[in-house]
Parts: C-alpha cells; sequence; structure tokens
C-alpha cells in the first residue's frame, strides 16, 4: 500500500469513528429497522471508501455524511424488493442497540414510529443533531418553509399522539 492510500485507509477509519453513531442513529430514524440501518450504514460507509471526497471543513464533512445517509435510506425505500416484503419480527425492528439513539421514552419512541420517514429524518436532523431549518432544507433538498412546516406538522402529529391518553403510541 503506497502512502496516500495508506493515509487515506487512516483517515477513513478516523472517519467511521467519528460518524458512525450519527449514520447509523440517521437510518435508523428514516427506517425505523435495525437490518435497514445496518446495511445503510455500510453503503454509506463503502461510498467513503470509492468516492474518496475531499472535504473543505468539519461542517463539510457531517453534511456529506447526512446527505449520503438520507440518499442510501432513499434508496433503500425504493428498492422493489423492500416493497414486496416485510420483517419477520416487526417488533424487533422498534428495539434498538448499539450504536443506536439513547434510550427515550418508550412512548415517545413509539410515537416516532408513527411518523413518516421524511418527518422523521427532519425531526431527528433537527432535535438530535442540532441542524437548523436553513440547514436541513440544504442537506435534503427542499425549500426552508417546507422543511418549517414538515417539523410543525411532526410536532403537532406527536402532541396528537401523546394526548390520545395511556400508552398511545405502542
Amino acid at each position: 500500500m503506497d502512502g496516500t492510500a495508506q493515509e487515506f485507509s487512516t483517515k477513513a477509519e478516523e472517519l467511521v469513528d467519528k460518524y458512525a453513531r450519527l449514520v447509523y442513529q440517521l437510518a435508523y430514524a428514516r427506517t425505523r429497522s435495525k437490518e435497514a440501518a445496518e446495511d445503510i450504514f455500510q453503503d454509506v460507509f463503502l461510498k467513503l471508501v470509492s468516492k474518496r471526497p475531499v472535504f473543505d471543513n468539519e461542517e463539510h464533512e457531517k453534511a456529506w455524511f447526512c446527505r449520503v445517509t438520507v440518499n442510501c435510506a432513499n434508496s433503500y425505500w425504493r428498492n422493489p424488493f423492500r416493497r414486496k416484503t416485510q420483517s419477520l419480527d416487526e417488533t424487533e425492528a422498534g428495539k434498538l442497540s448499539a450504536p443506536g439513539p439513547e434510550e427515550d421514552s418508550e412512548g415517545l419512541n413509539a410515537c416516532l414510529d408513527r411518523l413518516s420517514p421524511e418527518l422523521r429524518t427532519i425531526v431527528h436532523l433537527y432535535y438530535y443533531e442540532g441542524y437548523s431549518s436553513p440547514e436541513i432544507a440544504a442537506l435534503l433538498g427542499k425549500g426552508e418553509s417546507a422543511v418549517r412546516m414538515a417539523l410543525m406538522r411532526a410536532r403537532r402529529q406527536l402532541r396528537n399522539f401523546l394526548e390520545e391518553g395511556g400508552n398511545p403510541c405502542v
């Protein structure tokens, strides 16, 4: 292995360590499936190795990982095989182990499962990754007003789910 390949290999390992949690959590937020999130995780880091992008700064680096993760998740949803099959045990899809998100309340996690993949993605980027509406719009290729409207819609749906009484989201 020459010096350049070895340098990239070392840098790629650092990037995997740095962005593993972000990529996995975003993929899981989009799919709500541990297996799909793991597949998307692998796809993202395979793209890193095959494309060898050059990043201007840390913000560009993080945005690249978010954008590629969302694109891979979108490809997952477009896959015709995925549309014709379902998980054998859908109850296991809601349970998550490392490197997944910190344990949320069961009710909130169940409510998030009821949101559409697009709304879950926007909620995750806004609340868990700390992106602003304009940043999310740029990452997802949407208008700022569309992102704000999606956040408003997600909040309203979550509030309705939680106000239904008892343990409404399970």
